[in-house]
């Protein structure tokens, strides 16, 4: 496959992707990220929210089980390592608003997201903004509004303008009404990445399930590996755009 377009168009992103939780940015960016590090672009990401929580399952665990919050800053930390992305950054980090984004005005969501964090967009000033797509998780759906806010167009020179936004796919998202389903219309090629991928989702290592699980490690590579056959790749990552300016 011939990606010399791809290439020199990726190259040049500086990328702000935008990840409700810890491993959100692996499961849908991971081979991406990858991607763009390797052609000299810059990846950024913004998690949502870190807490301790009680959560069900886990490699070799059945029922309840609490992983605390330093366990997943950690593994983010050597995911954000393995990918080399330039900088993150953890908008709360308190148990209050962990699994309850939805509970955040959405106003003050797209506060952080817009000016006030330190990796927000209007300090960032991306090129290309990934976002999570509307799936059945409160904390998705939450910051999936407040960043189609946070990217919204605005008159020239009032704020910075995201020529990019993109919304990124996750293994949970087949279980969602008609609707509201999701149809990738833009792929990323990542078959050189599709291992990094995989070795980026083991980081993540509180949160890696059984086989049969869609979001083990095992249904990511299936879900990657079938993303790459609808482009005749080995492997890809799928993207629903809703503003690509050329």
């Amino acid at each position: 496959m011939d990606c010399r377009i791809g290439d020199e168009f990726l190259a040049h992103q500086r990328v702000l992707v935008v990840a409700p939780h810890a491993d959100d940015e692996t499961y849908g960016c991971a081979g991406t990220i990858a991607r763009i590090k390797s052609l000299g672009g810059e990846t950024y990401v913004v998690v949502g929210s870190v807490a301790s929580i009680e959560q069900y399952g886990g490699r070799q665990v059945s029922g309840l089980r609490t992983v605390t919050a330093d366990t997943r800053i950690a593994e983010f930390q050597s995911v954000a390592e393995l990918l080399k992305v330039d900088d993150w950054e953890v908008l709360f980090s308190g148990p209050d608003q962990h699994m309850a984004l939805d509970a955040v005005p959405r106003r003050e969501l797209t506060r952080l997201l817009e000016r006030d964090a330190r990796l927000s967009i209007e300090n960032l000033r991306p090129s290309m903004v990934m976002i999570p797509a509307i799936s059945y998780n409160q904390d998705h759906e939450a910051l999936h509004r407040a960043c189609v806010t946070a990217t919204r167009p605005s008159a020239p020179g009032e704020r910075h303008f995201v020529p990019h936004v993109l919304c990124y796919d996750n293994t949970s998202l087949f279980w969602t009404p008609e609707r509201e389903r999701f149809t990738p219309d833009l792929f990323v090629d990542i078959s050189e990445f599709m291992q990094l991928k995989l070795q980026a989702m083991g980081l993540h290592a509180s949160q890696v399930k059984n086989p049969l699980y869609h979001g083990s490690p095992e249904g990511l590579e299936l879900q990657s590996r079938w993303r790459g056959r609808e482009i005749s790749a080995e492997a890809a990552e799928g993207y629903k755009a809703m503003r690509v300016v050329l």
